[in-house]
């Protein structure tokens, strides 16, 4: 059942028609609920909200899949504002990415340079950027120019997906850079040759891949709404004396709210993932279809307000 529901999901998210229409009513029944806003100043209140709650947060524009120089380098600027704007109204807040939204699928040389412009100024106000990763066939050029941009910059991070069987050879391969590593299932629809097919196999492997940057220690983002991994999280980092300050939780904005709140009690930090723009909907299907009871959650959220 769970695997219909995710390629249902996954089928949803790429539905043109559907895409379109929540891009025109979104704004009423997203904002503020799974997404910040429309744009990032509309965001701001919500994550000053967040803030004040105890949570750190990361913002994403979202939106991928660029075709054009031009798109490519407006999303660019969008950044870099945004970045701008986070020093300004000093927010605890990070800043995440999609390469092809900056133009990966147009050329390498065109994302790296949209990328050094994005860093300058992320490292001029020490803010951190996380290259979201996507899917499988992309895997290797995003970490290639992350390796790249590594060299010269500190406040960059990326995104390290359980499902995907090279994934622990990654994390392996990625030691001798010492970064700050996201660590999630993953939510896109790959082939059994590139990533587990099996729920319980990916559970495993994401618990492999924890334990190794945490023994390891490397400060690392555990983004998951698993229960059982984050029951797994705290007792492999009591268990090993591991400290708070190494290691953080990470959740979307709108879903589980509560649990999200008694981890911030119990002195774990949590960053909040909060997204803005109009193009919400594929992301939404995404997060459905990596974890359909993330439905629940959004429905509850949505009604509160």
């Amino acid at each position: 059942m769970s695997v219909i529901s995710r390629d249902f999901f996954l089928l949803l998210s790429n539905n043109k028609a559907l895409n379109r229409a929540a891009q025109n009513w979104g704004g009423n029944i997203a904002s503020g609920k799974i997404v910040g806003g429309i744009d990032f100043p509309s965001s701001i209140k919500f994550i000053k909200e967040l803030n004040e709650e105890g949570f750190s947060v990361t913002v994403d524009h979202l939106g991928e899949f660029v075709t054009s120089k031009e798109v490519a380098r407006e999303r660019t600027e969008e950044c870099i504002r945004t970045i701008e704007t986070i020093v300004a109204q000093r927010l605890d807040a990070h800043v995440s990415l999609k390469l092809t939204s900056l133009g990966l699928d147009i050329s390498k040389d065109l994302v790296f340079e949209n990328m050094i412009k994005i860093m300058n100024t992320a490292e001029k106000y020490k803010i951190m950027v996380t290259i979201d990763m996507e899917d499988e066939k992309r895997c290797e050029d995003t970490l290639s120019i992350f390796k790249a941009l590594k060299a010269d910059y500190t406040y960059i991070s990326t995104v390290i997906q359980a499902y995907l069987y090279r994934s622990e050879k990654d994390v392996q391969h990625l030691n001798a850079y010492e970064p700050f590593l996201r660590l999630v299932k993953g939510a896109y629809k790959e082939s059994p040759k590139v990533a587990f097919p099996k729920k319980i196999d990916v559970d495993e492997n994401y618990k492999k891949i924890i334990k190794t940057r945490l023994l390891n220690g490397y400060y690392t983002g555990i983004a998951t709404h698993d229960d059982a991994i984050i029951e797994y999280t705290k007792r492999l980092v009591e268990e090993n004396q591991i400290p708070r300050s190494q290691f953080e939780f990470q959740m979307l904005y709108g879903m589980r709210s509560q649990t999200q709140k008694e981890l911030v009690k119990q002195g774990y930090k949590m960053r909040v993932y909060v997204p803005y723009g109009n193009d919400w909907y594929g992301y939404f299907m995404r997060r459905l279809a990596e974890r359909p009871a993330n439905l629940a959650f959004v429905l509850k959220g949505m009604t509160k307000k």
